[in-house]
């Protein structure tokens, strides 16, 4: 396959949760593959630092704050990178926060709503406003990055694993509704040895129960991301892609 099937060269991307983590090796691989880059999470100093390693390759970045679970802060980011460039072609729905309570009894309401704020209810709402301007201009590509924890669901994280169960079923929503010139497709991530691994036991992340058998290097989330933003998925949307070593 031609690698000029993954140039987002002249492209726009945003990505939440762009600091660090899996966020970061896309920003830096659609930066390397020509795209233009807004680079957002809660902390803004995370944001610039990796903007200038974007800068240093060549593209402009532009970091911006963001809570992704305050719509005022989606909606004047939405606003700060249409102003800035005027488009966005990718959107990465990728910010997500998976905080685990005593028990289910014991998780309380403020927790719950977080979860699911950060991890749905965030990505609904930036869904809806770039998918609209998408749709309505030269179209794009979204990519929800979504939790093994959804299909492999874990005691004592009902809301986690239900809020990016309902991120799945948003991706079949906007894939229709923004269709046909947006595509909407799931990144269903498993574990990768990413910063948040570090309170890991040292069993898991030596070793998972996958076909692979171990988690994934944070490296590893690039090629799938670069196809679902990229020319190269032409014909796939509403598509729910398993980066989790295989899982079982």
């Amino acid at each position: 396959m031609s690698d000029s099937l993954f140039d987002l060269e002249g492209k726009v991307a945003l990505v939440t949760g762009g600091s660090r983590g899996l966020g970061r090796q896309m920003v830096l691989a659609f930066a390397k593959a020509g795209a233009d880059v807004v680079i957002t999470s809660r902390k803004i100093d995370a944001c610039a630092a990796l903007a200038a390693e974007v800068e240093a390759l060549g593209r402009k970045a532009l970091p911006v704050a963001c809570h992704v679970g305050k719509w005022e802060e989606i909606d004047a980011l939405v606003e700060a990178a249409y102003e800035t460039f005027g488009k966005v072609d990718v959107l990465v729905n990728n910010a997500g926060m998976s905080p685990v309570a005593p028990s289910s009894a014991e998780t309380s309401e403020e927790l719950f709503d977080k979860v699911v704020g950060v991890n749905f209810k965030g990505p609904f709402r930036l869904t809806s406003l770039v998918g609209e301007r998408m749709a309505a201009g030269g179209g794009g590509s979204i990519i929800n990055v979504s939790s093994s924890g959804a299909i492999f669901p874990a005691p004592k994280f009902g809301p986690y694993a239900g809020a990016k169960a309902a991120l799945n079923a948003l991706t079949g929503v906007f894939a229709r509704e923004f269709g046909p010139t947006v595509r909407v497709n799931t990144i269903s991530a498993g574990p990768f040895l990413t910063d948040i691994a570090d309170a890991w036991p040292e069993e898991s992340r030596r070793s998972t129960r996958s076909a692979i058998g171990r988690p994934g290097q944070p490296e590893e989330i690039v090629t799938t991301a670069l196809y679902l933003a990229s020319p190269a998925s032409s014909y796939t949307t509403g598509s729910f892609v398993r980066v989790d070593g295989g899982l079982y």
